[in-house]
């Protein structure tokens, strides 16, 4: 009999093969998608020095303004009690820890949600404890509650920066940016109060003019109330448009400014930004040692207003010893290596001693 071997299907003895997958290329030199620039999520040291050497700041980071100029103000040194009371991606709180040790102690202040918890593991694996460092999810303006929950009656050192951080402008999904699509929200704690799309739909006209003049200085605030009040607006980049139109005649320059300002001054309003840095101020002098410095950053003239006066009223009532006679502005070179510090203003007070 003739015999035949046994034919073994291959399936019996080899897996199927798994198809290759390409590397996903990455889209051009400067992709314009949050989500495409993974390079600069994902820390690649080339990417991120090509970003830096342009001017910009790689998403996801934020690079912090002014720091020679506020450690100057408030001189921190070994067993300093300090407060970072917008402690962000915590640049500014970096710099600051190591000058008050040993004996120092920082305590972060921040209501983003989303934001706080990164930030206390990135300082955590520099090094800085829970005995040195110690992170707060709350608004500036509830820095006496944080203060009395740490036992602490006064801090040596008050800091705060009331810009908008780079991780907040550059993620579309937290409706903060004029550039790229998103929500409209703009919310600082999503997790808080209503996004700009409602504020929006529930506002007067006279209401939404008032804020525009008040918190932007606005100029076509008369022109622009009417057409956005009480309107749906679901996006970022839809309200940008819509402002534009409204103001045809404007070169693109000048309504890109617009655009700006509009943004703005609807995201002090979502945040009741002012009010918050109202009470701040006035309970500032209270949370300050004896001799106790703090420095304020601004970014536009409404805050810049507040703490001029609030600081000058301390002065003349004897509240604080010394304040800074001029706006502190960043430098030439700064604003050149980040664009984003130049509307930047730093103001400084020290504490009256008794």
């Amino acid at each position: 009999m003739r015999q035949y071997s046994r034919v073994t299907d291959a399936s019996e003895n080899f897996s199927t093969p798994t198809p290759h997958k390409r590397r996903k290329r990455y889209s051009g030199k400067n992709p314009r998608r949050f989500e495409d620039k993974y390079k600069e999520h994902g820390r690649d040291p080339e990417t991120i020095a090509k970003v830096l050497a342009a001017g910009k700041t790689p998403v996801g980071t934020h690079r912090s303004i002014m720091v020679a100029e506020i450690l100057t103000a408030l001189a921190p040194k070994a067993g300093d009690i300090a407060v970072d009371c917008t402690l962000g991606y915590g640049g500014h709180a970096q710099e600051i820890l190591p000058k008050i040790l040993p004996g120092g102690k920082l305590l972060g202040l921040d209501q983003d949600p989303l934001q706080l918890p990164k930030t206390e593991v990135r300082l955590r694996a520099l090094g800085f404890g829970e005995d040195v460092f110690t992170a707060h999810r709350s608004n500036f303006a509830g820095l006496p509650q944080v203060l009395a929950g740490q036992n602490i009656s006064g801090a040596d050192l008050i800091l705060a920066d009331l810009g908008v951080s780079s991780m907040q402008i550059d993620d579309p999904a937290r409706g903060f940016s004029v550039k790229l699509d998103g929500p409209l929200d703009m919310r600082m704690n999503p997790q808080r109060g209503q996004p700009a799309s409602a504020l929006l739909q529930k506002i007067k006209p006279a209401e939404l003019a008032e804020a525009l003049e008040d918190f932007s200085d606005e100029p076509n605030a008369a022109t622009l109330a009417p057409l956005l009040a009480g309107k749906t607006f679901a996006t970022t980049l839809e309200l940008a448009a819509d402002i534009r139109a409204a103001l045809p005649r404007l070169g693109k320059d000048d309504a890109d400014l617009t655009v700006r300002r509009v943004f703005q001054a609807l995201r002090i309003a979502v945040n009741d930004e002012f009010s918050a840095l109202e009470t701040f101020l006035r309970n500032l002098p209270a949370c300050l040692k004896p001799d106790g410095r703090m420095a304020i950053l601004t970014f536009h003239s409404g805050e810049d207003r507040r703490v001029k006066k609030a600081l000058a009223g301390g002065h003349r009532d004897g509240i604080y010893s010394d304040i800074s006679e001029n706006v502190i502005r960043p430098s030439a070179e700064e604003i050149h290596s980040n664009p984003r510090s130049a509307p930047a203003k730093l103001r400084w007070a020290r504490r009256a001693n008794g």
